[in-house]
């Protein structure tokens, strides 16, 4: 599985994180290569030293979890799955899982992904669309 939050380089770089998985990551991956990234490390502010790179192996299944996932130069994957909740439930979760790091930055991430859905409408091109609450 690949996180895209190893990809994007900050609390401004979806669009970036999302561009660097189509155009390092994916190609390699779909000709059998190996592809190694350098990883953004979210506590330093910076991208992570030598020796933290992401390594994204060869296989049958590559599993992309994150926002950017859907964006429209990914495709075609074979399969999109969009989780989607109210962004009250969204905020909750993600200040549960990561604390008051994230809160401080919590209205430009949500700018970006409003930006990212009405140019990408991941939803409606979505194979499978799981709505939670």
């Amino acid at each position: 599985m690949l996180h895209l939050d190893d990809l994007y380089p900050g609390w401004d770089g979806l669009e970036a994180g999302a561009a660097r998985l189509a155009d390092e990551a994916l190609p390699a991956w779909r000709a059998g290569r190996a592809a190694r990234l350098r990883r953004w490390d979210w506590d330093a502010g910076a991208w992570s030293g030598a020796g933290d790179d992401l390594v994204v192996a060869p296989g049958p299944l590559l599993v992309v979890e994150g926002v950017g996932a859907g964006a429209a130069e990914l495709a075609p994957g074979d399969v999109l799955v969009w989780a989607q909740a109210p962004d009250e439930v969204r905020r909750h979760r993600a200040l549960a899982r990561d604390g008051e790091a994230y809160a401080p930055h919590w209205d430009r991430w949500a700018a970006q992904e409003e930006a990212h859905l009405r140019a990408h409408a991941p939803a409606a091109r979505a194979d499978v669309v799981v709505v939670t609450g």
